[in-house]
């Protein structure tokens, strides 16, 4: 993933390091390297004096006296005069509990089995300094207080303990029975709290932890409990953060804890320059550590808050009103949480698409578009193809786009065009490439040909761009503009060849008057009128099978759209459908129409002296080269013809079996070929 937003935290105060009797571990780290503790080893030598006498010297109830002296104590973390406590530092650091081996079997047993309680209580200790640290985020600092609390519940029972052992009320075995109801919460306490530790968890993996550790306790209802509600007070903070981004769209991550990951680096302008839209994909996106209880209900709350920093961006300080708010709760057989962050979702949803459709007039931009890029409205076309012909026949290399854009703002004043008061948005861009390299279909696997750069004009290139503003740049992006600029190229150049055709019809009226017979006239005639039956049935085959239907749909799926999304889905399915129906899609077809289209071009522009040199052939006196000369022009009239008819035949089978696969070429065939419909 791209960078995401640093993280900074602020650090422990140092006196935390500089004072460790402030913390809470100083009883054991300060004990154990005392000289005390150095010196202190259980042995049965009394007579040496500052060392303790072995508790074996005692008799049993004073040695039980004893016991339960240090274990109240150890109860709370510190070591007595026979108990101590020893850490192995190893891949998992760990505590145990040893006892002075001269003590009585009985009661080192019994001793033995409360050590488990002083380690889980040095363990939930441990977590609970550790964790409160800034860089554990704010669920391991909520998870903590929760636990310093439970710590505080345990460190009164161990004082009214020792309240009862000084008024001599309690015996080894009492101190065994009043710690039994604890054992088991803190003993899954201390199993989260070393698992955290070991693995590292912040933030969604500690909620993901508690979560699978209390439903592992189904059968021990207090634990559940217990482990439920830390569940709860550690999923406060947050879900605090959750309801800012739900409600407001603002993610307030100070440890970057959040299940959402912000991409600072991508900009609302990148939309109008990037082709790949990743603005609106990558600017918000989910991590891998989602709680478990939002996992379900992620993708919606992604959405909501990014709808939310839509409206903020455009100058709208629109959140969920106060009124419609409600506090998310995780706990609760109606799952409240989840009914709050979906009314967020349509209350951003609605909002959002009002303000694309209402305010920016999302359809009047659409069709807009349609009337420019999809040749909608041609006259302003017909219009700039006659004054920017001489531009446009210049190789491309050559051309100044400086000089179309003026003849394209000339020609759109001048047109019913100039009516429409988004018209400012056009501009003029040309390729460097032709439509089939651009598609990446140039390379043709039968030969070695590459084409030549050199050798292409503006007519082959030229493309019209359109200015789009935030927020239509979520819709409209640079990547839907590109699917836009293929289909005009496309039927650009379409136009170009019916024009050219047109001309050489032209040519062929204009002569209709001589007496052409005996001549090739008639016979290129008929070629033109082919030629131009081919080209008007693919552009009526575009337009009206193709173009129109498929925008009709769009547009009436727009009218209900709740979400951005769905505006973008279905725009989307609009350009690929129409891609894939301008046959942009199929190498095979399209080879076959460019190369059909390429038959006619070369035709119209040999028209002229094809029909010149029949007349001069009609009228001159010599024989001999009167026959050369009449050979000659018929012989690259049926060059044409044939070479026509074998692409127009050709292309037959090559529609027929793509057919079964993409059934709206059956319609194509039916046009072009004339094909009943079987």
């Amino acid at each position: 993933m791209e960078s995401m937003t640093p993280i900074s935290c602020p650090t422990t105060p140092r006196w935390n390091q500089d004072r460790p009797f402030l913390t809470g571990r100083f009883h054991q780290e300060t004990r154990a390297s005392s000289k005390f503790a150095d010196s202190k080893r259980f042995t049965l030598d009394s007579s040496s004096s500052g060392v303790e006498q072995a508790i074996g010297c005692y008799d049993t109830p004073v040695q039980e006296l004893i016991v339960i002296d240090d274990l109240l104590s150890a109860l709370v973390g510190i070591e007595g005069r026979y108990i101590s406590i020893k850490r192995f530092h190893g891949k998992e650091d760990s505590i145990a509990f040893l006892v002075d081996p001269s003590m009585d079997l009985a009661l080192q047993e019994l001793a033995k089995r409360v050590f488990p309680l002083c380690e889980y209580y040095l363990l939930i200790d441990q977590f609970v300094e550790s964790s409160s640290q800034f860089k554990n985020g704010l669920v391991n600092h909520a998870f903590a207080a929760a636990l310093r609390a439970l710590l505080l519940d345990y460190q009164a029972m161990v004082a009214q303990l020792e309240h009862q052992f000084r008024l001599g009320r309690l015996s080894i075995q009492g101190l065994w029975f009043y710690c039994q109801p604890m054992m088991g919460s803190m003993r899954a306490l201390a199993a989260v709290v070393q698992q955290a530790s070991t693995k590292h968890f912040v933030g969604s993996g500690v909620l993901n932890l508690l979560q699978s550790q209390a439903k592992a306790m189904a059968g021990d209802n207090s634990v559940r409990s217990l482990l439920e509600k830390m569940t709860e007070c550690a999923s406060n903070a947050y879900l605090s953060i959750l309801e800012r981004w739900v409600y407001e769209g603002i993610i307030d991550d100070p440890y970057g804890e959040f299940f959402i990951a912000e991409n600072r680096s991508l900009k609302k302008e990148s939309l109008s320059q990037d082709s790949t839209a990743k603005y609106w994909s990558q600017r918000y996106s989910l991590k891998d550590t989602i709680p478990g209880f939002l996992a379900n209900i992620a993708a919606t709350i992604l959405t909501t808050g990014k709808y939310l920093n839509v409206m903020r961006e455009c100058g709208h300080n629109v959140q969920v009103p106060i009124s419609e708010r409600s506090k998310l709760t995780i706990f609760g057989s109606n799952h409240h949480y989840l009914e709050c962050i979906k009314a967020a979702h349509e209350f951003a949803s609605i909002e959002l698409v009002n303000l694309i459709k209402d305010k920016y007039d999302l359809i009047g931009r659409l069709r807009s578009i349609k009337h420019y890029l999809l040749l909608d409205q041609g006259d302003f076309l017909v219009h700039f193809m006659d004054i920017a012909r001489e531009e446009l026949n210049k190789k491309v290399h050559e051309i100044s786009v400086e000089k179309l854009q003026s003849l394209l703002d000339l020609a759109l004043r001048t047109t019913a065009a100039a009516a429409d008061p988004r018209h400012e948005e056009l501009t003029c861009c040309v390729d460097r490439a032709s439509l089939l390299t651009t598609l990446g279909m140039h390379k043709d696997p039968d030969s070695n040909s590459i084409e030549d750069p050199m050798s292409i004009t503006g007519l082959e290139t030229f493309s019209l761009s359109y200015k789009v503003q935030w927020p239509l740049s979520i819709v409209i992006s640079k990547k839907a503009l590109s699917k836009y600029q293929l289909i005009f190229r496309f039927l650009f150049h379409c136009k170009h060849v019916e024009r050219q055709l047109c001309g050489a019809w032209q040519i062929h009226q204009g002569i209709r008057s001589m007496n052409s017979k005996g001549t090739a006239i008639p016979r290129s005639s008929l070629l033109c009128r082919s030629m131009l039956k081919f080209i008007s049935s693919l552009l009526h085959y575009l337009t009206f099978e193709v173009l129109e239907p498929n925008w009709h749909v769009m547009h009436d799926r727009l009218q209900s759209t709740r979400s951005v999304d769905e505006v973008i889905q279905h725009h989307d399915y609009f350009l690929d459908k129409c891609l894939r129906g301008c046959l942009l899609l199929l190498p095979d077809v399209l080879k076959k129409m460019e190369k059909l289209k390429s038959v006619c071009l070369q035709y119209a522009a040999a028209t002229q002296w094809l029909i010149s040199s029949s007349i001069d052939i009609n009228s001159q006196s010599h024989p001999q080269k009167t026959m050369i000369r009449d050979t000659t022009v018929t012989e690259s009239i049926f060059n044409f013809e044939r070479e026509f008819n074998s692409e127009l035949q050709s292309l037959g089978p090559v529609l027929s079996k793509g057919s079964q696969a993409e059934p709206y070429l059956t319609h194509l065939s039916q046009w072009i070929l004339g094909v009943s419909k079987e």
